[in-house]
């Protein structure tokens, strides 16, 4: 069973892969490096002794996008992370993310009709919910205007899917994840944005290890008990194998539907200096954090119900903050070791 990733190098697309290998899928992999590397392919081999086959180009080249179909038609289904992610770069170049976000996703759609590969697994994202009324949020959570370019894109290429589906063969199973943290076990992967980073464990880490001098924590005065934003954070091998889960899924024909929907938490909720105080103790580091404004696109608390995923997809959350946190600490390390000149 060949199944295509498209941001396979990436943070959750490489431990994706990892996990279909796992599992005995045949991976390919088309990342047009933005916000990854190539060596990473060899990180994987090292890890599941299989080395995926792996393509560098850009999705949102349609020309490009046809002949790779073409040539592995063979395809059962794809996995879709290939997307720009950061919140506040979306806020300051928006046009940048309406146009990579969606244009690859409907470049993948045309390719997969005129090919004849039914499945896709969609990368979506719990900024479509932007600040839910209730909280945990479920499913059935209304979709709110989105509080970024970025959330948006993730909106509008759930709807772009469900018209889509209902014009052709295509199935799709959307996967709204909360906060991806953590990494593989064998520190051989792990999360790595190029420059600066826009998530809040890797500056953590970044911090910690001296490679940036002090943490920014965006805003104290939100309404929840510290004063700082609330997510749900995710080991990243738990949300990896809830993808290969996903896939099975469609291509044993077990979807109720068409098209469906899924969230991916713990069902926790932790502060910015929750998440802090974790990396603190199982590090034994004190962290040179300081307290500034809020950041354009934030919502203030969100954290899922993921009561349908356990009960439909047979799949649940098993690692606890602290093990998040240990496993992010221990491929930063890993990591500067190995390239203490980057």
């Amino acid at each position: 069973m060949k199944i295509l990733v498209t941001g396979g190098t990436g943070y959750i697309g490489s431990h994706t892969v990892v996990e279909l290998q796992k599992q005995n899928f045949e991976v390919v992999i088309v990342d047009n490096l933005s916000n990854s590397q190539a060596e990473v392919v060899d990180s994987i081999e090292k890890i599941t002794g299989i080395r995926p086959h792996f393509e560098e180009f850009d999705l949102v080249n349609r020309e490009l996008t046809e002949a790779f179909f073409k040539k592995h038609n063979d395809i059962k289904g794809v996995i879709h992370f290939a997307a720009f992610k950061a919140v506040g770069e979306s806020v300051e170049k928006p046009l940048m993310y309406y146009r990579n976000n969606l244009v690859s996703l409907m470049n993948i759609l045309e390719s997969m009709i005129s090919n004849g590969i039914p499945n896709l697994v969609f990368s979506s994202s719990c900024t479509v919910y932007g600040q839910p009324d209730e909280l945990p949020v479920s499913e059935k959570a209304p979709i709110k205007k989105a509080e970024s370019p970025y959330g948006n894109t993730k909106q509008i290429s759930e709807e772009i899917l469900t018209d889509t589906i209902h014009s052709s063969s295509v199935n799709a199973i959307a996967l709204r994840y909360f906060n991806p943290i953590g990494a593989h076990d064998s520190a051989l992967i792990g999360e790595l944005p190029l420059g600066v980073p826009n998530n809040l464990v890797p500056f953590i880490t970044q911090t910690a290890i001296g490679l940036r001098k002090q943490l920014s924590v965006f805003g104290e005065d939100y309404n929840t008990p510290d004063g700082t934003a609330i997510r749900d954070y995710i080991h990243v091998v738990d949300l990896a194998k809830a993808h290969v889960v996903a896939v099975k899924r469609m291509i044993e024909n077990k979807m109720k539907n068409s098209f469906e929907v899924f969230n991916l938490g713990t069902g926790n909720g932790y502060s910015v200096l929750d998440v802090i105080k974790s990396f603190e103790r199982v590090s034994g580091l004190p962290l040179n954090y300081k307290i500034v404004g809020r950041r354009p696109g934030d919502v203030e608390q969100v954290w899922a119900d993921p009561a349908w995923s356990n009960e439909e997809l047979g799949w649940k959350a098993e690692r606890s903050l602290d093990e998040m946190n240990a496993s992010a600490w221990k491929w930063e390390q890993v990591y500067r070791g190995k390239n203490s000149s980057k």
